[in-house]
């Protein structure tokens, strides 16, 4: 039997690799040079467009522990950035030319594996993985829409900032609903008198934005304006839009305020919160200099900052289920069509869904990640039914579940997040030799 992988980026290379590693057959398509993309400059495979930084190793950090998961499951990538590495303090960086050459030289040296430099326009059938990325072709685009239905793909990535609960100030902020609905408040509330309003539209029409390639601005903002954009148009504009006060009594003054900041849960836990309407195409700089004005959120840190570019992802909690399978089929997806943010969370999608169809084929059960993992969190968000308003996410300790006892200190609660995954991915790992066991391993 063998495998189609489509996509030669970071997801794809993985996956391809480790179904070569348990000695199944691949067919890895990869549509440059012959379909030039926008982004990439070189026809190699797994080659970096952005940074050449894979983020920190530190094992007390959600990218580090990541790195650490995927060491413990035989990741063949994170093995050839260690080989490429260059220094950059704490954090994993690449000769970005001798890591896309060693991967695909890594590829075109693997006898199992036959590379295909051709675009794929229609879905495969399955046993199948679709890697194709952030820049998916427009016809294979167009026929994952056909499948999954209108509405359940997304063009261009439009999200706002979201923030860790813990560097919220209560002093400042509040928790209510407009109107007094919702049994507690559905959202915390940062009221902005006039003064502090007016401060901050004037650095936020200011600040640096990003600047955008075409391949990201073709329809930009018919699909969803960014706040600083909304700013543009009137200096009352966001006082009567995303930030109108109406229906809020801020009780620490008993008045209603000029204008208010809503922050929504992004989990049932409550430990990070999204900005509401917050979409920006503010630089990450910028974002922590202006957003930090906001009342309450003068300490913030931030989660995943706003941002707004090309990036062709699926609604993966309502149409995939938690294997990243397309429901009835054998088609897996990986990487950033999911929505699984970053480059090293790219390399885990392509790993996991290696060891998904690997189990399909050979008859095991599904792989289950544990949601205490950096990346089985991950998946465990990116697949809930519940998680609304989707957009991509990378790993991050606020989508982790609670510890089970409270741990004041930050510090405290990330080293006990990483003890808890690290050791709940060693116990995955022994219970699943049929997965790794002689294989990828």
């Amino acid at each position: 039997m063998r495998v189609k992988v489509i996509g030669g980026g970071l997801a794809g290379s993985e996956c391809a690799l480790q179904l070569a590693a348990r000695g199944i057959a691949v067919d890895l398509y990869e549509q440059r040079p012959v379909c030039a993309s926008p982004a990439h400059k070189t026809a190699d495979l797994a080659e970096l467009v952005c940074s050449n930084s894979l983020k920190s190793t530190k094992e007390d950090s959600a990218a580090g522990l990541l790195k650490a998961e995927l060491s413990l499951y035989g990741s063949k990538l994170l093995g050839i950035a260690y080989k490429t590495r260059v220094a950059a303090g704490g954090a994993l960086a690449v000769d970005r030319a001798r890591f896309s050459a060693e991967v695909t030289r890594t590829i075109e040296e693997n006898p199992l594996i036959e590379i295909h430099r051709e675009e794929v326009g229609a879905l495969p059938e399955g046993p199948a993985v679709i890697a194709a990325g952030p820049l998916c072709s427009d016809a294979l685009f167009s026929a994952l829409s056909a499948r999954l239905g209108k509405g359940r793909l997304s063009f261009f990535d439009a999200a706002a900032p979201i923030v860790d609960a813990q560097t919220i100030d209560m002093n400042r902020a509040f928790r209510a609903s407009r109107y007094g609905g919702g049994e507690l408040g559905d959202y915390l509330n940062c009221p902005l008198e006039r003064a502090e309003y007016e401060a901050f539209i004037t650095e936020l029409v200011s600040a640096k934005r990003v600047l955008a390639r075409d391949f990201e601005t073709k329809d930009l903002f018919q699909a969803c304006q960014p706040v600083e954009e909304v700013a543009r148009t009137g200096f009352m504009s966001l006082a009567f839009g995303a930030l109108k006060p109406v229906g809020l009594i801020d009780p620490h003054t008993g008045k209603r305020p000029f204008a208010v900041v809503q922050l929504r849960a992004e989990n049932s836990s409550c430990s990070s919160y999204n900005m509401v309407g917050f979409q920006t195409n503010l630089t990450f700089s910028e974002q922590v200099r202006v957003f930090r004005m906001i009342p309450g959120l003068e300490h913030a840190e931030f989660f995943r900052y706003g941002v707004m570019h090309r990036n062709s992802f699926v609604d993966s909690p309502h149409v995939l289920d938690s294997s990243f399978a397309i429901p009835g089929t054998a088609i897996f997806l990986a990487g950033q069509i999911t929505g699984t943010e970053g480059y090293v969370e790219a390399i885990a999608s392509g790993l996991f869904a290696a060891l998904n169809v690997y189990a399909r084929i050979k008859g095991h059960p599904r792989p289950e990640l544990p949601a205490t993992t950096a990346f089985g969190s991950l998946v465990a968000y990116a697949t809930h039914p519940s998680t609304l308003d989707y957009q991509p996410m990378h790993v991050n300790f606020g989508i982790f579940p609670p510890l089970e006892e409270h741990i004041r200190s930050k510090a405290d609660r990330r080293r006990a997040n990483a003890a808890r995954g690290r050791a709940d991915a060693e116990r995955f790992v022994t219970a699943r030799p049929d997965l790794f066991c002689g294989g990828g391993r």
